[in-house]
């Protein structure tokens, strides 16, 4: 949708980063804000608010009239590319009136909410290196005016790359006085130079404002020479860097003695990529990290490896913890903590308790009380079983939560095996005889093991929706298993070449030491010399493509050109995939790729479902329904409904006893009764909406917005965003 031609002075100030004069909103943007709803009619923070509720009161839509919803207005961000997969992961802020998104290329923009027309546009600077999605951004309002009278300060927080941007909500130009000329660069303040990792320190999911404070985790490698994994709170007003918390102690901090001694000066990861919640009325931020790099091989961090995979509470003033619990010790299966806690309220003994609730990749529930850490549920602890690879040193047992039950199968046997067809299910049977598979928590094999949930959960970064009038918490979730396997990497100084080294350590991660990506979202390159020119490659390596960072900007040319030769010509002696034969010291493992137990039609090797909404009481511990969630376009084609699929995205859930939810790959959004699970409405989308709903209030109405983004699970990418509405009166 183009802007009206009365709009695009508005929109080109927006766009100009550092302008010596502040502009002024534009009469569109504040026609739009007096058609806006009070605060709690809106959708001001990410997920819905500082509690991660994914809550909101609106009760316009409800069970009789869902059924009604129609198309209220449609936007196209552009900049959609099939090619490179492109994706939009975005929970839309509505304040005032005014809706603010990104594009698949991270363009911010504001739209009239009521209307979707474009307001204003803020494209990030050329070097941000924006190749990763934007979850959302966060909102502060000053709480006085400023000094010229013009209203009090609005700001967004808007990470994009390796960047944070401080964004004048009303006119969509950069704030000159934050950090450096409107912006924050992530990697620098660690404590280490990070300069030469081509991830650095991405602020995927937003910040949650607290006060005058960002507090603020981020995305980071995850191989080996990833930066650490620091949470740290900056000044809304200036970019200053107020507290900071090692999530990998340093010297006499607590925790220091669960890794090696010099471990916090080259460990990586244990970082809060998934997003914070903030309890603003007792002050605490509550923090879910990731697993510490690199991810399937711990030998060089041998011990529990606090605070990764933990939920932690800090005092949100000072970065002090008050209490943590850790979710997985030692990680080397990539189970990272992948949602924001839920803020709840659990009945007990006939009285309310201040409770956090944490979802995980296994599918588990883990409730805590907000206060103290201590458990409302039993935890019990399950075996690590299998023997790991030379050199690691995995625990012995993992913490479990006896209630509620976990949301997905997580435990492979035979007779789950897929039966779709008996060709299928012999092939998927064929693959499990040289596998390692069955129990929950057996370490990486050179010959694979497989992990049930995978490495995309049960749960996942969409997080969950939390109704406070039934106690019930609604939970989306992937119920498909992966393969992890392991392989030797070359010595230091082993006889592979340079180019191959070079390889391994920028793109290995990714698509693996056999070179063979995901057979989806991440390609194969075996052979890809076939497919491709080297000219071709060279520029994919320089520029990069869709979730591929370019690496023109870390590399010289001559060690991009490097790469890109062997990518070309490697031949089955030369890859990675080799080097174990030639290794002599003692032996380092590495991932050989994200791969999926899959059978010969490319869907989950397991009998469904693959994809499930379930929703859980938290005070009992029960789950009370659970339904398969979306289908797999190879199941519609054949005919078929009903059996799940992978889902990325999360729910919302209203006041007028719904639940919302996009998530899944067949271009559809739904909503449910929140009592039952009974489908009461779907709609077409443009394309997958891989990304959480909103739902707000503007000119009387209520809207429900999600980003029709695609680009995941082999669906093609859009670039909409889509509004529903009961029809206009």
């Amino acid at each position: 949708m183009r802007p009206a031609p009365a709009l695009v002075g508005a929109a080109l100030l927006g766009l100009t980063a550092c302008s010596s004069q502040e502009p002024a909103p534009s009469a569109a943007l504040l026609a739009a804000r007096e058609r806006g709803a009070p605060a709690e009619r809106e959708w001001r923070s990410y997920l819905g608010d500082r509690s991660v509720t994914h809550h909101s009161p609106l009760d316009q839509i409800d069970v009789a009239n869902v059924s009604q919803l129609e198309v209220a207005w449609r936007y196209d961000a552009g900049e959609a590319s099939e090619r490179s997969a492109s994706q939009i992961q975005f929970n839309p802020l509505v304040v005032k009136g005014v809706l603010y998104g990104t594009s698949p290329s991270l363009r911010l923009f504001a739209l009239d909410a009521s209307t979707g027309k474009e307001l204003w546009s803020f494209r990030p600077d050329a070097d941000a290196n924006a190749w990763t999605p934007s979850r959302g951004v966060a909102y502060w309002e000053a709480p006085e005016e400023q000094a010229d009278g013009s209203g009090a300060d609005e700001r967004l927080l808007f990470g994009a790359g390796t960047y944070l941007y401080a964004i004048d909500a009303r006119t969509g130009a950069a704030i000159p006085e934050f950090g450096d000329g409107g912006r924050v660069d992530l990697t620098e303040g660690l404590g280490r130079d990070v300069g030469s990792d081509l991830m650095g320190v991405v602020a995927t999911t937003p910040g949650t404002v607290f006060e005058d404070l960002l507090i603020l985790g981020g995305r980071v490698n995850e191989a080996e020479g990833a930066a650490p994994g620091h949470v740290r709170a900056f000044d809304v007003r200036t970019g200053e860097t107020r507290w900071t918390f090692h999530t990998i102690p340093q010297p006499g901090e607590s925790g220091h003695e669960t890794w090696p001694p010099d471990a916090w000066k080259t460990a990586g990861g244990a970082n809060a990529w998934a997003g914070i919640s903030v309890d603003a009325e007792r002050g605490l931020a509550f923090v879910p990290t990731g697993s510490a790099t690199p991810d399937f091989f711990g030998a060089a961090r041998e011990g529990d490896n606090l605070f990764a995979n933990s939920l932690i509470a800090l005092d949100a003033r000072t970065g002090e913890r008050r209490w943590h619990y850790q979710v997985v010790r030692h990680d080397i299966w990539d189970r990272d903590l992948p949602s924001p806690p839920n803020l709840v309220e659990i009945m007990r003994d006939g009285r309310r308790i201040p409770a956090v609730a944490q979802l995980t990749k296994t599918g588990d529930t883990f409730l805590f009380h907000r206060e103290t850490g201590a458990p409302l549920h039993p935890i019990g602890e399950v075996p690590v079983v299998g023997e790991a690879v030379e050199g690691e040193h995995p625990p012995a047992s993992q913490p479990r939560p006896l209630r509620p039950p976990a949301v997905v199968r997580q435990e492979l046997t035979k007779d789950l095996v897929t039966d779709r067809t008996p060709e299928a299910r012999a092939h998927v049977l064929d693959q499990l005889e040289e596998m390692r598979f069955g129990p929950l928590w057996a370490p990486a094999s050179t010959k694979g093991t497989i992990e049930f949930p995978g490495t995309d959960g049960g749960a996942e970064w969409g997080g969950a929706a939390w109704d406070e009038a039934s106690g019930l918490l609604y939970v989306n979730a992937n119920d498909v298993p992966w393969i992890l396997t392991v392989l030797q990497l070359p010595d230091e100084d082993g006889a592979t070449t340079l180019m191959g080294q070079g390889y391994l350590y920028t793109c290995g991660a990714c698509h693996g030491i056999d070179m063979r990506g995901d057979g989806a979202s991440v390609p194969s390159l075996v052979d890809v010399g076939d497919r491709l020119g080297l000219l071709e490659i060279y520029r994919l390596v320089r520029d990069g493509r869709g979730r591929m960072p370019g690496m023109g900007g870390v590399l010289e040319w001559w060690q991009s050109a490097a790469i890109a030769w062997f990518v070309y010509t490697a031949g089955p002696e030369d890859t990675p995939a080799s080097w174990a034969s030639q290794a002599k010291e003692t032996p380092r493992y590495g991932n050989a790729g994200y791969r999926k137990l899959v059978d010969p039609d490319g869907l989950p090797g397991v009998k469904p479902p693959w994809g499930t909404l379930s929703a859980i009481d938290l005070s009992a511990g029960e789950i009370r329904w659970q339904i398969p969630l979306g289908d797999y376009a190879a199941i519609r084609d054949a005919g078929e409904s009903g059996l799940g699929a992978e889902n990325y995205g999360g729910p919302v859930v209203t006041g007028g006893g719904l639940v919302f939810i996009a998530a899944t790959p067949d271009e559809r959004i739904r909503a449910f009764d929140k009592r039952m699970g009974k489908l009461l409405w779907e709609a077409e989308l443009p394309a997958s909406g891989f990304a959480t709903p909103a739902t707000y209030e503007a000119t009387g109405r209520q809207f429900v917005v999600i980003a029709a983004g695609g680009g995941k699970l082999g669906r093609p990418s859009g670039s909409e965003y889509v509004a529903f509405a009961l029809p206009a009166p």
